[in-house]
């Protein structure tokens, strides 16, 4: 039994846009002229959100490299108690701020 390739090729765009790298779809930042675009309040949250993330300002570059020393000779020691107390308490902070 002869195996043929059935399939067509794929090519580099959608929509007659070049596709990214890593092979996502494009994201559009305009609407074509005259169409109206409307955000659920969701969206319109998440987008406020991650408007207000700061960009690795509170990262400690010395306490990562630290830690990543550590973890390369193995003595990096994981405390579970401390993580899930850590866990606990962020759910805590959750629920009280949606009462």
């Amino acid at each position: 039994m002869k195996i043929g390739n059935g399939f067509k090729s794929i090519d580099s765009t959608v929509n007659g846009a070049a596709k990214p790298a890593n092979g996502a779809a494009p994201r559009p930042t305009t609407a074509p002229a005259g169409e109206q675009v409307a955000l659920s309040p969701l969206s319109a949250r998440l987008m406020e959100i991650e408007g207000g993330i700061d960009d690795g300002g509170g990262v400690n570059a010395a306490r990562v490299a630290e830690i990543k020393q550590a973890i390369a000779d193995g003595q990096f020691r994981i405390n579970p108690e401390r993580i899930a107390d850590g866990l606990l308490e962020s759910v805590r902070q959750m629920l009280a701020a949606r009462r």
